[in-house]
């Protein structure tokens, strides 16, 4: 038993007294698919009713902002694209800085690449200066034999996020992680570097977005390895949902400890 763990449902110490902003994950955090998880709406309604803000932020570079803006709003709930934070646009930024005018072949869906054409990010199948890898729910043989390709050669091979599964109303599907894996298998590279949570070049990203100090900052998600860890190695308060994929167990068998535990948002709602 990991004695660190903390209380389910509770905020002994109040952190939450402390935070201005909540950075918050979707799949399996506020919604599964397009069905709110129950009291997500009444959550993100408390959050503004005591002054402080969120946005989401999420690994999932399949969709764009635009795309979130409108599930969102087929949902019920209207924001506008200042509230999304995702690895797609974490990534854009970080092309921006590191490789400013470099081809880049990208393995993503049509979503996600007419967010980086949009961008000014010079996209290119065939002479690449720079791999980058997402979740691509488009993805075929053709594409995996062409990626694995260059990253065979060598070429600079960035991933937008590490997550080996989304999860569904139905379940899960395989994610950016499972591209890794096969990749791996026939180029025998990982990359070179992973942008998304629990990475800090995604943190670096959404605090410049935000504009608010990191220990006034709560990421809420349901991934340990992912969410939580991000807020654990960047600075941030990390607050784990047991609405999608970790469980109890997993938080036991983990060196990843959040700050706390709630069954779902729902919870949360009585301590903010």
């Amino acid at each position: 038993m990991n004695t660190q763990i903390p209380q389910i449902n509770q905020d002994k110490n109040g952190i939450l007294a402390e935070i201005r902003c909540f950075a918050l994950d979707m799949d399996g955090t506020v919604y599964l698919g397009e069905q709110w998880i129950e009291g997500a709406r009444e959550f993100l309604h408390r959050i503004e009713e005591t002054g402080r803000r969120y946005v989401f932020v999420t690994n999932n570079s399949s969709k764009n902002a635009d795309v979130y803006v409108e599930k969102l709003h087929r949902m019920g709930l209207d924001v506008d694209r200042d509230r999304i934070v995702t690895s797609g646009q974490a990534m854009i930024h970080y092309l921006k800085r590191h490789f400013p005018g470099k081809k880049v072949f990208l393995l993503g869906n049509s979503l996600l690449q007419e967010e980086f054409v949009q961008a000014g990010i010079i996209l290119e199948d065939e002479q690449p200066d720079v791999v980058v890898t997402a979740f691509d729910t488009s993805l075929d043989y053709g594409k995996m034999c062409k990626v694995c390709d260059h990253v065979r050669a060598g070429l600079p091979y960035l991933a937008t996020h590490p997550d080996y599964n989304c999860p569904t109303e139905t379940g899960f599907i395989p994610d950016a992680g499972a591209i890794h894996a096969f990749i791996h298998a026939s180029a025998f590279r990982f990359p070179d570097r992973v942008i998304g949570k629990p990475n800090g070049d995604i943190i670096d990203y959404l605090t410049d977005r935000v504009n608010e100090k990191r220990e006034h900052i709560a990421m809420v998600g349901d991934r340990l390895y992912t969410d939580i860890a991000a807020g654990r190695n960047n600075g941030l308060k990390s607050i784990l949902v047991l609405s999608g994929e970790a469980s109890l167990e997993d938080v036991d068998a983990s060196e990843v400890v959040p700050d706390l535990i709630f069954d779902s948002v729902r919870e949360m709602i009585k301590v903010i």
